[in-house]
């Protein structure tokens, strides 16, 4: 796809993430929106078949998927997690303190997507 084909897309399906931002501000994401796990999966799969259509492969279709990330990886990765939570959270506190109606559903935990490290 290359990077400048990339972001083109990404800048087309999320116009927020190339927003200005001011130094030390972080923009807010909406609590309102929600994605369940089932929707994002089947997002993913879609995709893919997708990616096969194009390709139409005659033989083979290989799909690399990233590896184990080694452990200073994991350790930032784990720090972020706790702050993205920590910033979810606080975000919906907010919404409710303003007595906006949130959707029922439960939010999709990105948090749940996470490398494992294993020793042996």
């Amino acid at each position: 796809m290359g990077i400048p084909k990339f972001f083109r897309y990404i800048s087309e399906r999320y116009p927020l993430t190339s927003q200005l931002i001011e130094e030390n501000k972080i923009p807010e994401f909406d609590a309102h929106f929600r994605l369940s796990e089932e929707q994002i999966f089947t997002s993913i799969f879609s995709y893919v078949d997708h990616l096969f259509g194009k390709i139409k492969p005659k033989k083979l279709f290989f799909m690399a998927v990233d590896g184990v990330a080694p452990r200073a990886k994991m350790n930032q990765q784990r720090s972020r997690r706790f702050r993205t939570a920590k910033e979810a959270r606080e975000v919906r506190e907010k919404a409710e303190r303003k007595g906006e109606k949130l959707p029922e559903e439960k939010a999709f935990d990105s948090n749940c997507i996470t490398p494992a490290f294993r020793t042996t």
